[in-house]
Formats: structure tokens, sequence, C-alpha cells
């Protein structure tokens, strides 16, 4: 029998590693049950200053400010990725994932990020860290066209606690863009037939670290070669996270008929099935993933369902389109240094995330009566 989180669920390698899905979706339930009554009329899609233009589940929000435009907005960190630049004393590149996890966020609902504002939990401020963090944030901004415009530095020895005695910090951000009301898209127009172009991740990005670490610092230090990659342990997970604005932008104002943007984070391509639209996915066509993931998955013996239910595999973005935009989607890609390709198209399989011959394993998830997904 397997073994079961305390909701009854199959026990995955992520609950091994200590992150509990099942109980974290559970409490999200409750949340936003409660926090929905504070939306003007208590619903979706008042019709007034303030109102809420979709429910929760989507990348972001978007709020009506009026003249039939929407502030669209998301908050994200860098999860325990900080604790990887704890070890290695290099602080200056997280700053981008910080920035990377929101602004691309935001650009699932179809909106132009604008600004964010940093929040910076520290045990101990260190003048050197703190300007070291600044110059990922910047670089970041930079590379996503947004300013920072605010932020908040608290330092809580009691609270936050590192890798070593007073290296704790924690790193989060809080993104607004805009969007037209009547351009929001979030996969409501997906149609069986349409193409899934998925474009790189540079690695592991800002997901699934704890798993990673738990596997890859059993029997190596993050000073150490990893021996299935060209780099160390450390490298390959401080990795910056990689920014999709600019050909995100040129898709959504070049490209007609894009039916919806899904960044691959948490839940890996589980993130597909957050569309509304009653639609599948067929990936049949996925690149090779990094060696990085070879090695988690060996190393840690993490079937292949749930390395892509966790991780990212090598593709960091998936656009849908109809199959005539295929190739628009991949030589914007291009444009902007990004390689793309088409991998795999929409079902009328609802719900479902089939993942046919997949290079991890060269094993054919569906038949083995495994989906990713069923909903």
């Amino acid at each position: 029998m397997a073994n079961a989180t305390s909701s009854g669920s199959p026990r995955t390698a992520y609950d091994s590693a200590g992150v509990h899905i099942a109980e974290t979706e559970t409490a999200l339930t409750n949340l936003t049950a409660r926090l929905r009554r504070t939306w003007p009329g208590g619903k979706v899609g008042a019709k007034t200053l303030g109102g809420v233009a979709l429910d929760f589940g989507f990348y972001a929000n978007v709020v009506d400010i009026g003249g039939g435009m929407g502030m669209a907005i998301s908050t994200d960190g860098v999860g325990s990725k900080a604790l990887v630049a704890e070890m290695l004393g290099k602080y200056d590149t997280i700053g981008i994932d910080c920035i990377a996890m929101n602004v691309n966020d935001l650009i699932c609902v179809g909106a132009r990020p604008l600004t964010l504002v940093d929040y910076i939990a520290v045990e101990r401020v260190d003048r050197a860290v703190m300007a070291a963090l600044a110059e990922g944030l910047a670089v970041g901004a930079e590379q996503a066209g947004v300013s920072i415009t605010g932020g908040e530095i608290a330092e809580l020895p009691d609270m936050i606690k590192g890798h070593a005695k007073g290296s704790g910090f924690d790193l989060a951000g809080t993104a607004a863009g805009l969007v037209k009301l009547d351009k929001i898209i979030v996969g409501q127009d997906c149609q069986p037939g349409d193409a899934v172009v998925g474009i790189q991740s540079s690695g592991i990005h800002s997901n699934g670290l704890t798993l990673a670490r738990r596997v890859l610092l059993q029997d190596l230090k993050v000073s150490d070669r990893l021996p299935e990659a060209s780099r160390t342990v450390g490298e390959e997970l401080l990795e910056p996270t990689l920014i999709y604005v600019r050909e995100a932008m040129e898709m959504l104002e070049g490209i007609p008929q894009v039916r919806a943007l899904a960044h691959i984070t948490g839940d890996g391509f589980l993130n597909l099935v957050r569309v509304p639209a009653k639609v599948g996915f067929l990936l049949d066509a996925l690149p090779a993933p990094q060696p990085v993931f070879q090695a988690i998955a060996a190393r840690g013996k993490v079937s292949a369902a749930d390395m892509y239910t966790v991780f990212n595999m090598g593709v960091g973005l998936c656009i849908v389109v109809p199959e005539a935009g295929v190739s628009a989607v991949i030589a914007a890609a291009g444009r902007h240094s990004k390689k793309a390709q088409r991998i795999g198209s929409v079902t009328a399989d609802a719900g479902k995330v089939r993942i046919v011959k997949n290079p991890l394993t060269g094993t054919d998830l569906a038949g083995e009566g495994r989906f990713l997904a069923e909903v």
C-alpha cells in the first residue's frame, strides 16, 4: 500500500521532502472562501471601481481601475532557493528570481508588468548582502522592463534562521501591471487542436528546491561538481529564473489568437490545466530536460510522474495558439534569445495532461495508466 498524506492522498516525493501539497490546497480553499467576501459585491466581476475580474486560482488577478482598464497584481517569493544563496555566500542573482516569479505570472493574464515592491526579511542586516540583493533585483527589473518603487526590510532574528548563524533571509515581491479588461487572457478560449509551444527554462528556476536540495545534498556539497553536469551543485541550483516579459509582450501584441500563457512553476505541467476551458493536453514532443533533472530523478529515485508535477523539466513558459501561430511564437522567442519548440496540443480530454514518451525515461505515462492530472 502506498504511503499517504493525512488527507489520504498518495504520498509523493515532495511530501517526503516535507512539502505537503494536499494539505496546502485544503488550507488555501478555506482561506480564499473568507477572503472572497472582501470583494465588491462579494463576487467576481462586479462592474465598479475596484471590482475583481477573476476568481482565485489564476497566476494573477485583475482589479477594475476605470476606463476599461485593469490593474493586474501578483505576489511571490524565491522559496528555499534562498538557502542555496546562503550556502554559497552568493546573493547577487537571487533578486532576479524574485522579479521573474512575479512578472512571469503577470504576463499569464495578458498584462504588461510595470512596477514591483520587494520585502526582505533578515536574521541580521549585513550591508554587503543587502547590496548584492539589490543588484540582483535591479538586474531582474531591467530585464523585465519594470521599476522597483518601494519595499521593506525587516530584521527578525527570532523568526528568520539561516544556513549559518546570522545568514538567514527571505525575499518576496509584489508586482503590478496593466491590461485592458476585455483583453484579459487566462485560457478561456483554448480549443482542441490548438498547439502548445514550450519556451526553454534555464534549469530548476525557483520551484522544487526543497526536493532538489534533499536529494542532491545527501552525498554532495554545494561546491562539488555534479557528475551528471558540467557545473557544481550550487551553480546548478542557483541559476537564475528566466524572465519572459519581452517575448510575451511581442506575442500578445503581434500574434492573433494567443489563447493562453502558462508559467511552469510549482505543480509542473499541471499548470496547464489551470485554464478554465474544458480541455486537456497531450505533450508528445517535450525537449530533453537539463542534466540537473536527470540527476534528481536518478539519485532520489523520483518517478517521472513526480518529476513532471514538481519541476519545469526544461520548459519555463508554455504558449497555446492555433496551429497557424506556432512559427510566429517560436520566432518571437528566438528574437529574445530563447529556444522554443512545439511540444504538444490541446485535447478534448478535459483536465488531463498526457505525456507520451517523455525524454526523462522514454516511457508513456498514459500507457501505464498514469495522467499528470485528472480534475
